[in-house]
């Protein structure tokens, strides 16, 4: 999928472990992800991991997915799990 005269589009479900919650990783993320232009999502799971979904440009998404290796500074990313996805031409970034 492409944008209209634009480049491919690329979807990508993120998990993230580790100290990844009440530190403010999902309301940085969101900043981050709207900043570049990316569309998804992010929500805390019941089971203490990060759930992210970056739909955007390869280079967008890369990006992202490059800050969620770190996270904001009171986080600590223990890992990383990256799962390809066909884009759905979503629009918006949702804080759940």
């Amino acid at each position: 999928m492409s944008l209209p005269g634009g480049p491919a589009l690329v979807r990508r479900r993120v998990l993230v472990s580790g100290r990844v919650q009440a530190v403010g990783f999902r309301v940085a993320c969101a900043r981050r992800a709207e900043a570049l232009g990316l569309a998804g999502r992010v929500t805390n799971r019941a089971d203490g991991t990060v759930e992210a979904v970056f739909e955007g440009s390869e280079d967008a998404v890369h990006s992202m997915i490059e800050w969620c290796r770190h996270g904001p500074p009171m986080a600590r990313v223990d890992h990383l799990a990256v799962h390809s996805e066909e884009p759905t031409a979503q629009t918006g970034f949702d804080v759940a």
